[in-house]
């Protein structure tokens, strides 16, 4: 390329780099005169105002929305009206004693009413394929455990004496039970009040003893599977014509129809929160929770049976937590919340039942088992089939070398 050529070129690349220079100059120019236009920035106090005033939508109302749902009709609910109306009677008229419940459920003790071959259900619920139909408590405990929940027991308006038989009938006022012995009114969790939302009549402080009557004949895993009262639940897929036929034979009830009950104190104190009380008794073996358990066969509670009058609905199994645990009023207004999202109407278990008398020897089931003993007797049948096979081997060996 020639030197004229050269100087031609840086011409024009000269011009180039000027005009873009220029262009750039005209953009800078451009955009402060439109920030300068523009209105200037609201104060942050302003700023902060306008946002104040943006409505915020309030918390859903679940209970609400109850109403009007499609899933929620009551008019669908299969089990309403399914109880089977067994009365109460005399407790000496009777041809043949029922066992009756909620009797002393202390570590050894034996009821005096012998009931022959009848047994408790000692595995789960679910592996008999029952549900939990309901979930109620009573103030105090109908049941009684030395140490746990007993006449030494303590609470706002103190506990129920040990009877002499003559009962806890306070003329009146809502019958007590007995209290567990956590209260202590120089601890804020025990005396400081709870807001209640869902449950009534509740207070901290107190013991309850909470009842999950389980079935066979549920409507287990539907909408209709919790029901007020407990009867219709238990008896919701049971006609009277197959519950007679079953009847005869008090085993087939005693299988088919059981208790879970578990004590507590109510704290103040959120740390002893638990989310979910509808599904029957709590167990966590790291606290001792759900695992020290008394069987045994009796009846239907609460106070209008007492030991002149005897609940009919009988025998049924037992599963008696022995021991009593703390938990925070938030739980049990958790579960009331749970109960009023049910398709039937359980706000008559929203608050606690009165308390039955504790129940005499003589009319408590002599067949108590206990989770403890069964769990050492398992062991035992299991590590005799151990010692049991390697006598069996030998013994083939010998036939075989013969």
């Amino acid at each position: 390329m020639s030197g004229k050529d050269n100087t031609t070129a840086l011409k024009a690349t000269v011009g180039v780099l000027g005009l873009s220079t220029v262009a750039l100059l005209a953009s800078t120019i451009g955009l402060a005169v439109k920030e300068n236009s523009a209105p200037a920035a609201a104060p942050a106090d302003e700023t902060m105002a306008a946002v104040a005033e943006v409505p915020v939508s309030a918390t859903t109302d679940f209970i609400a929305l109850k109403e009007n749902s499609v899933f929620l009709d009551y008019k669908d609910n299969v089990c309403a009206g399914a109880q089977l109306a067994v009365a109460n009677k005399l407790c000496a008229d009777l041809e043949v004693p029922t066992p009756q419940a909620g009797g002393n459920v202390t570590k050894g003790y034996v009821g005096g009413l012998d009931v022959g071959g009848l047994e408790p259900i000692t595995t789960s619920y679910r592996s008999q394929n029952m549900c939990p139909v309901n979930v109620h408590w009573h103030l105090g405990t109908e049941h009684l455990s030395n140490g746990q929940y007993d006449e030494n027991g303590k609470g706002p308006h103190g506990t129920a004496p040990r009877p002499e038989w003559a009962g806890r009938d306070l003329a009146g006022e809502l019958r007590g039970g007995f209290r567990c012995h956590h209260y202590d009114e120089t601890d804020e969790k025990f005396t400081k009040p709870y807001d209640w939302k869902y449950c009534t009549n509740m207070e901290v402080g107190e013991t309850y003893e909470v009842h999950w009557p389980h079935s066979s004949a549920g409507d287990c895993g539907t909408v209709n599977q919790y029901q007020t009262p407990f009867y219709d639940g238990v008896f919701c897929n049971l006609p009277l014509e197959v519950f007679q036929a079953i009847a005869v034979d008090p085993q087939n009830i005693a299988s088919n129809v059981g208790v879970h009950g578990q004590v507590f104190t109510v704290v103040n104190d959120d740390t002893y929160f638990y989310p979910d009380m509808m599904n029957g008794m709590i167990v966590d073996k790291a606290r001792n929770m759900g695992t020290d358990i008394h069987y045994y066969t009796g009846s239907t509670t609460g106070t209008s049976r007492n030991n002149e009058m005897c609940s009919q609905y009988a025998p049924i199994t037992w599963q008696v937590d022995r021991q009593c645990h703390m938990i925070s009023a938030s739980s049990f207004d958790k579960l009331c919340y749970d109960m009023m999202l049910q398709r039937d109407d359980m706000k008559d278990d929203l608050y606690p039942h009165g308390s039955r008398e504790l129940v005499m020897d003589s009319l408590v089931a002599n067949n108590a088992e206990d989770a403890e003993s069964l769990a050492a007797a398992a062991a035992a049948a299991a590590n005799a089939v151990v010692e049991e096979a390697p006598a069996a081997e030998a013994t083939r060996g010998g036939n075989l070398r013969a």
